[in-house]
C-alpha cells in the first residue's frame, strides 16, 4: 500500500485531538440566563411566597375583627296596626307599606385562643421550610447550569473527535476505492476500509445527535439559544477538598443542607399543628362592642317616623367545646400522622445527605489520581498510535491494529474530556451536599475557562 494513504490518515487525526481555541458565552452569562428564566426555580420561588402567605393570614385570627352591617326593608300592604321600634302602635289602619332600618356594627377581640396561637406558630415554621426549600432550588441550579454547560463541552469535544475520524476513513475508503479499481488492492481491501468508514459515520451520527440535545437540555434551563461556549483550560487546579475529611463534610451537611432544614421545619410545623388541633377541646375568650340602632316609618301615618335610641353593648364570650362528633380527635390523629410521615422523610434527607457527602467527598479525592491517569493514557495512546502506523506504513501491522489503536485513542481522549469536567463538576456537588455552595463557586469554575 502506498506511503501517501499512510500520511493523510494521522493529518486528520491530529485536528480531533488539539483543543481549538474559542471565544463565546461563559458559565456565569448562563447563570444568570437560567436565574431569570428557569421555570424549575421559579416554581419554587413562586411555592415559597404561597407558604409564606400563611402566617399573615394565621395571625389575623389573633387580631381584632371589626364588621358593619345595614339592613333596609319594606313591607307592603300592612294591615292592623305597625308598631315601631319603642312598641308604640303608629298605624291602625290598612294598605301603605312600612319601612324598617336596621344599622348595626361589631368589634371582637380574641383574648384566649390557644389553638389559634398554635396554628400561627405552625404557619411560622411552615414558612421558614418553605425558605431553606427555596434555597435550596437555587443551589441546585448551580449544579444543574453547569452540568448542562459541561454536557455541551464534552458533547462538542466528543463530536470534534468523531468528525476528525470520519473524514480520515472517508480518504482511506476512497483510495482502497481507487486502489481496487486500479487492480493495486483486494476486494477485502476495499470492503473493510468501507466497513471502517461506515461505523466511524454511525458514531458520528450519534454524537452529532448528543451535542443537540446537550444544548437543548442547557436552553432547557437558561430560556435562551446556546451559542458558543467558552471552554475548560488545560491546567486545573487539582485540589483535594478543604477540610481533609468526610466527617467532617457530612457533619455540615447535617447543620447546613437546606434540605435536612426544610424537613426540620416541616417538623416543627407538625408539632405545632398537633398542639392547635388538641387545644380544640379547650376553652375560647372573646371580648366584643356591639352597637345598634334600628328605625321605622309608614306611609299609611305621615309623620309617625320612630327612631330607637343607639344601643351598644360590651361583653365578654366565653366558649367552651364539649362534643363535635370526633372532629377534634381525628384532626389530632391526623397531625400526629402527619408528623411521623415528616420525621421519617427528614430521616431519608440525613442518611442521603450523609451518602452524598462521603461519596462526593471520595470522588474529588479520587479524582485527582484519575484525572491524572487519563492523561497518561492519552499520551500512551498517542505513541501507541503513531507506532501502529509507522508498522503499517512497512508492512509489520495490519490496518486492523491501527483501526483499534486509533479506537483506543478516541475512548481515552473522551474519558479524559468527562473526568476533568467530573472533577470540577464533583466539587460543587460535595458543597451542595454540605449546603455551602453559592454563587461565588461559579465564579470560581469561570475563571478555569478560556
Amino acid at each position: 500500500m502506498s506511503s501517501m494513504r499512510v500520511k493523510l490518515l494521522p493529518l486528520m487525526l491530529c485536528l480531533g485531538l488539539v483543543s481549538m481555541p474559542g471565544h463565546g458565552e461563559d458559565l456565569m452569562e448562563a447563570y444568570h440566563q437560567a436565574l431569570a428564566n428557569d421555570p424549575v426555580l421559579s416554581t419554587a420561588d413562586a411555592a415559597r411566597l404561597v407558604v409564606a402567605e400563611n402566617v399573615p393570614q394565621a395571625r389575623s385570627a389573633l387580631l381584632p375583627q371589626l364588621s358593619v352591617g345595614l339592613s333596609l326593608e319594606q313591607i307592603h300592604g300592612a294591615n292592623g296596626s305597625v308598631t315601631n321600634s319603642n312598641g308604640n302602635i303608629v298605624d291602625t289602619g290598612t294598605g301603605g307599606h312600612t319601612r324598617e332600618r336596621d344599622l348595626s356594627g361589631t368589634l371582637s377581640q380574641p383574648i384566649i385562643n390557644l389553638s389559634a396561637i398554635a396554628s400561627l406558630k405552625a404557619a411560622q415554621a411552615s414558612r421558614d421550610s418553605g425558605d431553606q426549600t427555596y434555597q435550596a432550588a437555587l443551589q441546585n441550579l448551580y449544579v444543574r447550569v453547569s452540568a448542562a454547560y459541561f454536557n455541551v463541552l464534552i458533547a462538542q469535544d466528543n463530536l470534534d473527535v468523531y468528525n476528525a475520524y470520519e473524514d480520515a476513513y472517508k480518504q482511506e475508503f476512497e483510495q482502497s476505492s481507487t486502489r481496487f479499481k486500479n487492480g493495486l488492492a483486494t476486494a477485502s481491501d476495499m470492503t473493510q476500509s468501507q466497513a471502517y468508514y461506515l461505523y466511524i459515520k454511525s458514531q458520528r451520527i450519534t454524537a452529532q445527535d448528543n451535542l443537540k440535545d446537550a444544548r437543548h437540555a442547557l436552553e432547557q434551563i437558561t430560556g435562551q439559544p446556546t451559542g458558543t461556549l467558552k471552554k475548560l483550560r488545560e491546567d486545573l487546579p487539582m485540589q483535594a477538598p478543604v477540610p481533609a475529611d468526610a466527617k467532617a463534610w457530612v457533619d455540615a451537611a447535617m447543620q447546613s443542607n437546606p434540605v435536612i432544614l426544610a424537613g426540620r421545619y416541616a417538623v416543627k410545623a407538625d408539632e405545632h399543628r398537633i398542639s392547635a388541633a388538641r387545644a380544640g377541646h379547650l376553652p375560647t375568650l372573646n371580648a366584643s362592642v356591639q352597637y345598634g340602632k334600628f328605625g321605622s316609618w309608614s306611609s299609611a301615618v305621615p309623620g309617625a317616623a320612630a327612631y330607637g335610641p343607639g344601643v351598644t353593648t360590651i361583653g365578654l364570650t366565653l366558649s367552651v367545646p364539649i362534643f363535635s362528633g370526633g372532629l377534634t380527635q381525628s384532626q389530632v390523629r391526623q397531625a400526629i400522622a402527619q408528623r411521623d410521615e415528616d420525621e421519617g422523610l427528614l430521616e431519608t434527607q440525613r442518611r442521603q445527605a450523609a451518602r452524598d457527602a462521603n461519596n462526593y467527598y471520595n470522588l474529588v479525592v479520587d479524582g485527582i489520581d484519575q484525572v491524572d491517569t487519563t492523561r497518561t493514557s492519552v499520551d500512551a495512546a498517542r505513541k501507541s498510535l503513531t507506532s501502529m502506523r509507522a508498522g503499517y506504513a512497512i508492512g509489520t501491522q495490519s490496518l486492523t491494529n491501527v483501526v483499534f489503536a486509533i479506537q483506543t485513542l478516541a475512548n481515552v481522549q473522551s474519558e479524559y474530556t468527562v473526568v476533568r469536567h467530573q472533577f470540577i463538576l464533583n466539587k460543587l456537588l460535595l458543597k451542595r451536599a454540605a449546603g455551602s455552595v453559592d454563587v461565588h463557586d461559579l465564579e470560581d469554575i469561570n475563571k478555569l475557562l478560556d
